[in-house]
Order: C-alpha cells, then structure tokens, then sequence
C-alpha cells in the first residue's frame, strides 16, 4: 500500500484525510506522504524511502526517533505497566527532579498535551486575580484552546476577533491580543485594559508561526507592565521548554514567569504536558483548591519514565552544548550557501531551532514583518529538498527541528541538499 492510496482510504474516515491540520500537505501542494517507522534522525516512509527528518515530531524528539537509551526504559516499563489512574512513583521522580533544577517553579501538574496545560493555567489565573481578560499576542500559539483561537481584531490594540469557525463572540471578547516587539502597542493595552488583566501569555521564544526571536527589552516590558498592573505572566515552554536548556527560556532570560507550560519535550516523546508555579498558585487547584481540573491518563508511567530518562541524558551528555554546535555549524552552511548562489533566503536558528524564510531587511520578530511571497517561495524548497532525501515541516510557518541524532556528516548533507534544492526553485535575490 502506498502513501497515495493510504491517503484515498483516510479521506473516507478523517476530516481532510489527517488528525492535525498541518499533516495534510495542503500548503506544499501535494498529498501527505505516509511513515510508516523512524530511528534517529531518519524517517521512513511507506515506500520504503528514507529522508533526513527535521520535523522530529514537531519538537518532542531532541534525542532523535527512538533514542535507545530511552527506548531500554520503556521496554522495561511496558513489561511492567500501561495505565493506572492512581498515583504511582514514576510520576513523583519525575516533578522532584524537575522541580529540584528549576528555581522558578515549586509545584506542577502532568496533563496530556500543551493545550490542556494551557488551557487549565488559564483558568487558574482567571480564579487567583478575580479577573477576566487574558493577554495574548499575535504569532504566538498556545494550542486549540477557545480563547486562544483568536487574533488582532480591527479595532483598537487589544481587540480581537476570533479566529476559527464555532469560537464565539464573548469568548473571544475575553482575550486581549498585541502584535509582538509592540512596545507602544503593550502600553496602549494595559493603559486601557490593566485593571481586567489576569493574565499575559507568550510563548517567550515564538517557535509556532515562524521562528521569532525576541528583544530582551520587550519581555522585560511584559513583566514591568504586569507587575504594575498586578497581571500575572505566563510563559508557554511547550516547545523552548527543555530545549534551548534545562530551565527552558525563563532560565536563558534570566526571568521568573507566575505560570508555565510545558510538553513536547517533557514526555519523552510520549504524550505528556505539563503546568507549573508557585506552591501558592498551584495549591488552587483542585483537590487543594477551588479550580478543577483532572485527566484519566495525565502522568502515564510511560511518558513519566520516557521523559525522566530523556531530561537525565539531556544534563549528562552535555546535549545542549552539541546541539547548539552542530546547529550553529550547519545554519552557518546554509545561510553561505543561499548567499554564494545569490538566494533569496535567509535562515534565522536559536539554540537547535532553525527556520528558512524569504529574505528581510530586517530580522523578523513579529508575523507583519513576513516578506510576500514566502510560502510560495517555501513550497519549492520543501518539494525540492524532500526529492533530495530531507523532510522538513510541511509549512513554511512552522521550524526546523535538530536533534542530538544528527550527526554533522548529517546536518552537512542536509544542507547541501537543500541548498541545491533552493538553486532548482530558483529563489533568486
């Protein structure tokens, strides 16, 4: 069976024929190709046709498809239990050495994914300030919550509108949306909205809608601006969590969010999110406190064990370290290769996250400073890198991922395949 009749066959039981919208291959213009395994940093698809893959799930593997160091855990676990629905000591270790590394935090949950934890540390800060209104920015993603499907509406700052079919007016009435690196816009929000703020919420490292990195200065406003306001700020890590180092961004900046949110990472590769704050703040959930909130598979053994072993090899291999080598190294490749060939791209990378993106004058950091043209632009560099054996996201919103699999014979392989494949599509500057 191939990927083109695997596909007719899921059109006839999925909406779109995928379970995640950006799985369709719509943006690229073809069908979705179908993997069928994966080990390191390959995947394979159903034809049997092997691609460099830097997708790694959209995050969670920072070691690589099944790392075997990982792997030798869950064999074990898997002998030994699935599911409980009762409190167990995988769980345990896993928040004590969490919590022992991050000064930031004192007390988490476990849930299933990045949305449930977004969505229950919404709730709790609507419940801690007695406030209603939840500030967010555009180009940042916080999961398929309601009140986060919503966007800049046309009106003043701060107004929103929603952004998906069946989110109602007065939920999306209760967010507040800014444009990113808005200084001016910020100040306008909070001078009009402050005193019905709970809550800011930023992905502190944009890695949803493009790679967009952020002045320290403008996320030193959010603090300034919310303690002023008596808002609490929330940091979505779900994909800069574990990644650009243990303590995520909130350690590299130097910060203490109110709340944040993790996941991808946090699981081993299994389905784990997971929300964290202070003893005080999270002592409101339930059973403790007045705001509910619980999951029959939160805090799965697997994912506990899967995630435990993968942050404890993370801190002793010195994985960060390398990561930020090899990618440093291999984006420094690329982005002399665009310019040698007289390439309109251009390649922006934090930590292991990369994103190629149609030349700027200017460093992008919010979704109005994107070039026209660009996903156009990307919809030949994916076709023709993934004729030369490299998988990347199918969109050209979405980021690169490397993981500790990738080898530098790799990531120079890579490279060279998706330059050439830019010189085909003929991105000229």
């Amino acid at each position: 069976m191939n990927s083109k009749e695997l596909f007719e066959r899921s059109l006839r039981v999925s909406p779109g024929g995928v379970h995640s919208p950006v799985r369709s291959f719509k943006s690229v213009g073809r069908e979705p190709i179908f993997f069928s395994s994966a080990k390191g940093a390959y995947i394979n698809s159903v034809e049997g046709d092997r691609y460099i893959d830097f997708c790694q799930s959209f995050g969670p593997n920072i070691l690589g498809h099944r790392d075997p160091d990982v792997q030798a855990v869950v064999s074990e676990m898997i002998d030994k239990v699935w599911s409980l629905g009762a409190c167990d000591p995988y769980s345990l270790e896993l928040s004590e050495w969490i919590i022992e590394r991050l000064n930031f935090i004192q007390k988490l949950r476990f849930v299933c994914s990045g949305t449930e934890a977004v969505m229950s540390v919404l709730r709790l800060a609507r419940a801690a300030t007695k406030r209603e209104k939840i500030l967010k920015f555009n180009g940042c993603y916080h999961g398929h919550v309601d009140s986060m499907l919503v966007k800049a509406g046309s009106g003043l700052a701060g107004d929103a509108a929603s952004d998906s079919a069946g989110v109602s007016e007065q939920v999306a009435k209760t967010t507040l949306v800014c444009d990113l690196d808005d200084d001016k816009g910020l100040e306008e929000v909070f001078k009009k909205e402050g005193a019905n703020i709970a809550a800011v919420i930023i992905e502190p490292l944009p890695a949803n809608f493009g790679l967009l990195i952020q002045r320290e200065e403008f996320i030193e406003k959010i603090f300034t601006l919310a303690r002023k306001h008596k808002a609490l700020v929330i940091f979505d890590e779900v994909i800069s969590g574990f990644r650009v180092g243990l303590g995520g961004m909130a350690e590299k900046l130097g910060v203490k969010p109110d709340i944040v949110t993790y996941g991808k990472i946090i699981g081993g590769s299994f389905p784990v999110g997971c929300y964290a704050a202070s003893a005080e703040l999270m002592d409101m959930m339930a059973p403790s406190g007045p705001v509910y909130q619980a999951g029959t598979l939160a805090a799965n053994p697997i994912g506990m064990c899967a995630g435990l072993a993968t942050l404890k090899k993370l801190e002793t291999c010195d994985v960060f370290n390398v990561l930020n080598e090899r990618t440093h190294k291999f984006t420094q490749k690329l982005q002399q290769g665009f310019d040698d060939n007289n390439l309109d791209l251009s390649v922006q990378s934090e930590s292991s996250l990369f994103w190629i993106h149609k030349k700027s004058a200017q460093k992008i950091r919010s979704i109005e400073q994107f070039s026209k043209g660009h996903a156009e632009s990307y919809k030949g560099l994916f076709n023709g890198a993934l004729k030369r054996g490299v998988y990347m996201a199918p969109s050209a919103y979405e980021v690169g991922f490397v993981s500790y699999a990738h080898t530098d014979e790799i990531l120079s392989q890579a490279a060279d395949a998706i330059i050439d494949a830019a010189k085909e599509s003929h991105v000229q500057a």
